[in-house]
């Protein structure tokens, strides 16, 4: 099984375009970097196109006519092309540059929310939510009155669906926001459907989609969702940047969430009038070199073909899944591979997740261990706190050997 799913591309080629997999660890111990749900690392392409912007045509957007501002406007406009073309948003005008998703969702939260909510509304979301796609929409309806449901998970760790459909027709649901893959079960959620059915009742949907944008094709037209973000930092690109898509007529109709320069058409001492889409939404100077650096991790991305990535992600993932299965007392939190994404989070019996995650650490083994963001959802579960093993297109079969190995350490040390 790892021979046909390294075959979709040159798994050694990848690894080599990432300077820090070949850094040495505690001891000299090998890297292997399961915290990908976290950050993913950086191919030497993005590390470069950062270094150039920097080194050879630093200097502020859309305003210069020298040659400098020329060039690095050109640069951050074809990135936002790039990214139009990566997740077929139907015009580059609906692609606004953020500082990641948490941005993103609180830009839609302030904007369309508190121009469109109000008591007596209803927004829907999931237990599942990484707390960026709760607490916004604690803190607006606060403020506005409106009310907030939560769709409840069945003991597979899939969203339970009647009650979705239930919430929808017997409540008066504004907005449907939800995460498209879960960063703790790896749930992939129905997003089409969920569209559909939100539309249907006469609401928007909003799409977490910082868990999936990376590991597999994304269409957004397809999906028919109203807005979706996502991060640079999980897709190979720098911290720091991040993407909010919006269907236009929305966008269009929203008022800006922050002010200042770029953002603005015209300003009088008696008022302001505001600039044409994207820019309504990129107040300031923006994130020039993450903007860029994103585009090169795009670039990358379309090289190995998102399609291929997908392909060989669900292979290692499920590999990673039938070997936790055989480790004794080892709780797998989620649903079978088949439905999940390249997340893996899990429980020990007699071990404290920290704890795990410090032993895998000094035999070399990064993963992540705590509430990932997700505190309602753990408490659900029972848990104050998991391990997480995630993956990406350059982990491979022998590190997940290496994560079971250290498992299997770990419970010696504790006499287990």
């Amino acid at each position: 099984m790892a021979a046909l799913a390294t075959s979709h591309y040159d798994l050694d080629a990848v690894r080599a375009d990432f300077p820090v997999l070949t850094e040495a660890h505690h001891d000299d111990v090998p890297l292997v970097y399961l915290d990908n749900a976290a950050t993913s690392q950086k191919p030497r392409q993005v590390i470069d196109a950062l270094v150039a912007y920097y080194q050879r045509y630093n200097a502020n957007v859309h305003r210069g006519i020298h040659k400098l501002s020329e060039e690095a406007t050109q640069a951050y406009e074809d990135s936002r092309t790039k990214i139009k073309r990566f997740i077929n948003a139907s015009s580059r005008r609906e692609v606004i540059f953020t500082s990641g998703t948490t941005e993103s969702i609180n830009l839609v939260a302030q904007a369309w929310g508190r121009a469109n909510l109000q008591a007596g509304d209803v927004v829907v979301s999931t237990v599942m939510e990484h707390h960026s796609n709760i607490v916004p929409w604690q803190l607006l309806a606060a403020e506005c009155g409106f009310s907030i449901r939560y769709v409840p998970l069945l003991s597979d760790g899939t969203l339970d669906f009647d009650a979705y459909t239930s919430l929808l027709r017997s409540e008066p649901v504004k907005l449907v926001t939800v995460m498209h893959v879960s960063n703790v079960l790896g749930t992939i959620n129905p997003i089409a459907e969920m569209a559909r059915q939100a539309h249907e009742a006469g609401a928007l949907i909003l799409v977490d989609g910082a868990q999936s944008v990376p590991h597999m094709p994304i269409d957004v037209q397809a999906l028919d969702v109203d807005f979706y973000a996502f991060s640079g930092h999980k897709m190979l690109g720098p911290t720091g940047i991040g993407v909010l898509f919006g269907k236009r007529q929305h966008l269009e109709a929203m008022p800006p969430w922050m002010g200042g320069g770029d953002m603005i058409s015209t300003v009088r001492l008696e008022g302001s009038t505001w600039n044409e889409l994207p820019y309504k939404f990129e107040a300031g100077t923006p994130i020039i070199a993450g903007a860029i650096g994103l585009g090169a991790a795009v670039d990358y991305l379309n090289a190995l073909g998102m399609d291929c990535i997908h392909a060989y992600e669900k292979a290692l993932t499920a590999y990673a899944v039938e070997r936790l299965s055989e480790v004794p007392q080892l709780n797998l939190l989620g649903p079978d591979a088949a439905r999940r994404g390249a997340v893996t989070a899990f429980t020990f019996a007699g071990i404290h997740p920290h704890d795990l995650a410090q032993l895998l650490d000094q035999q070399g083994i990064a993963i992540r261990a705590g509430h990932h963001c997700a505190m309602p959802l753990h408490e659900q579960l029972g848990l104050a706190a998991s391990a997480r093993a995630s993956f990406y297109l350059y982990n491979t079969f022998s590190e997940v050997d290496a994560l079971i190995e250290g498992l299997y350490k770990a419970r010696q040390a504790f006499a287990l």
